[in-house]
């Protein structure tokens, strides 16, 4: 089995990376190439693809617009070097989000996933649906840190505190700095395990060993205050 790809990336030198790691890639072919998100649309109305490896920066139609008017899409990969469009573009359900420049064994990586969500989805019925792998990773969250995105599991993020237009994401101990608001990290953490407890603090329910008056005293030790407007998600937590 095979899984025919489709290159759209408005750069010539992204061409030739992307095709010399599929030529390497048993299981890959190239069915077609298309330097315009709007040449990609005339291409799928006619071709059958099963994998696309889409830039998101192009002229007159981005590939995360060229996405979204895709009633049957094929699986994609982004290949960008922007990765502020990580969380958009999972949002969008994608198999996975390369960095330019990658390497071939980044670019594995992503094709091995691709193969096996292919595989699941051919399975009978019967067998469990290929929805769950929807994301990448359904217990985890992507931040974007000095340039770098890094994936950590919701079981690892302790708290999340807000400094205006940044939010520092706590393990036990320390922290990754993030350009982001902490009402996008809301919508977007699952509520059975997050609550948030005051303007500036969203909490992991896990890690909460007690309440003390007005604040909360995580079971490393550390303390945080829950707000007014926020106390009856409070006495919930008391209740839970």
């Amino acid at each position: 089995m095979k899984l025919r790809c489709l290159i759209v990336d408005d750069e010539p030198l992204a061409h030739e990376v992307i095709l010399r790691y599929i030529e390497d890639v048993p299981f890959l072919e190239t069915a077609g190439q298309c330097y315009l998100a709007t040449e990609a649309l005339s291409f799928l109305g006619s071709h059958q693809v099963d994998l696309v490896f889409l830039d998101i920066r192009m002229p007159k139609l981005s590939g995360l617009d060229f996405l979204r008017t895709l009633q049957q899409r094929p699986m994609v990969i982004i290949t960008s070097a922007y990765e502020e469009h990580a969380l958009e573009s999972f949002e969008l359900e994608v198999v996975d989000y390369l960095l330019k420049p990658f390497r071939f064994d980044r670019f594995l990586k992503a094709a091995n996933r691709a193969l096996s969500l292919h595989s699941l989805r051919l399975q009978p019925p019967q067998n469990p649906p290929a929805k769950a792998l929807a994301a990448p990773d359904a217990s985890s969250i992507y931040i974007k840190s000095d340039k770098k995105l890094v994936q950590l599991p919701f079981d690892e993020v302790w708290f999340l505190e807000s400094l205006g237009n940044y939010v520092k994401v706590w393990n036990e101990q320390k922290y990754i700095l993030t350009p982001r608001t902490l009402s996008s990290f809301e919508s977007q953490l699952p509520a059975e395990h997050f609550v948030r407890v005051h303007k500036s603090y969203i909490l992991n329910r896990k890690y909460l060993h007690y309440i003390d008056g007005n604040l909360i005293r995580l079971k490393n030790g550390k303390t945080l205050p829950f707000g007014k407007s926020y106390r009856q998600m409070v006495k919930q937590l008391l209740n839970g």
